[in-house]
């Protein structure tokens, strides 16, 4: 059963957390706005602070399908937007030269209908539901080529589509668009500017351990704030890559794989590949960093 869309920022904040998204202030306005005014959320941030978790989490609260375009490079038209259904059309103009249709130009120009369409994730989303409209999510758009960027800014401003052979295709109501990005290199100001814009950081230790608390409920006390101390402290180092909020999840529920309660020293050196995904990092961290990162817990516990 779709719900109705918040109407003030604290029922967003409460919209969030009914499916256990812990949100700062800032990111709920952003996210509050964007629904308001009907205009995409652009989210950047490093890899693992909770963007793509956004409209997750807004697909589930409001009832909408979630339509998710995972980008990479060398993504095209034909498998973001639509492409024509080739052997198909094909079999309809044979089918029509063997049964000596004589009007087989006519056969030939009918082929670019809608029938012959497939639609894909960004034809998807503009069209009518009865749930509403969608969630579309374009997520990591920084991976996909500058190219395909500029095909989006019609898609964002407009809502709307054009296919040569059938002209613009244009949503009745526009979809909810969330679109991230890691920061693998910076998206053109022209499509930021169609968008409202966001910036997803580490979340501090309090909020930390709210999300850790709702993705992981079974884990004691003790153990939460443990991790959630540590990973704060080895945000702090200098990474390749800091643990983002999902490796702090997974820190947890590892440790208790091994039945530990407490972030121990032999916990801590048998999973740091759980929390850490580059060798140099965790050779920094075990010569440099392990005994304060541990002290940091055992002062939390």
């Amino acid at each position: 059963m779709p719900n109705s869309l918040p109407s003030t920022i604290d029922q967003t904040d409460a919209l969030l957390r009914s499916n256990d998204y812990v949100p700062d202030r800032s990111l709920t306005t952003a996210v509050f706005l964007s629904l308001k005014l009907e205009r995409p959320l652009f989210l950047e941030g490093e890899a693992g602070v909770g963007k793509t978790e956004i409209a997750k989490v807004l697909a589930a609260s409001l009832g909408r399908k979630l339509i998710r375009l995972q980008c990479y490079e060398g993504l095209d038209v034909a498998s973001a937007v639509y492409e024509w259904n080739y052997p198909r059309q094909m079999m309809a103009i044979r089918l029509a030269e063997a049964s000596g249709d004589e009007d087989t130009n006519a056969v030939a120009e009918n082929i670019y209908g809608a029938e012959y369409l497939i639609e894909r994730p960004l034809l998807s989303a503009l069209r009518p539901d009865p749930a509403g409209p969608p969630v579309l999510l374009i997520d990591e758009l920084d991976r996909t080529d500058e190219p395909f960027e500029a095909y989006l800014l019609e898609v964002l401003s407009e809502y709307q589509i054009t296919i040569p052979e059938l002209g613009p295709v244009l949503a009745d109501t526009p979809p909810i668009v969330v679109i991230t990005s890691n920061r693998t290199r910076e998206i053109h100001d022209a499509l930021k500017r169609r968008c409202l814009y966001h910036w997803v950081d580490y979340p501090d230790a309090q909020r930390e351990y709210a999300i850790l608390r709702n993705k992981v409920p079974e884990a004691a006390e003790s153990l939460s704030r443990q991790v959630v101390a540590a990973v704060q402290h080895l945000r702090g180092e200098d990474l390749f890559k800091p643990p983002g909020i999902a490796e702090t999840i997974d820190w947890t529920r590892a440790l208790m794989a091994l039945d530990k309660n407490q972030l121990d020293h032999s916990g801590f050196e048998d999973t740091l590949g759980v929390v850490l995904k580059y060798q140099d990092d965790i050779s920094r961290v075990r010569e440099r960093a392990a005994e304060d990162a541990l002290m940091a817990a055992t002062a939390a516990q």
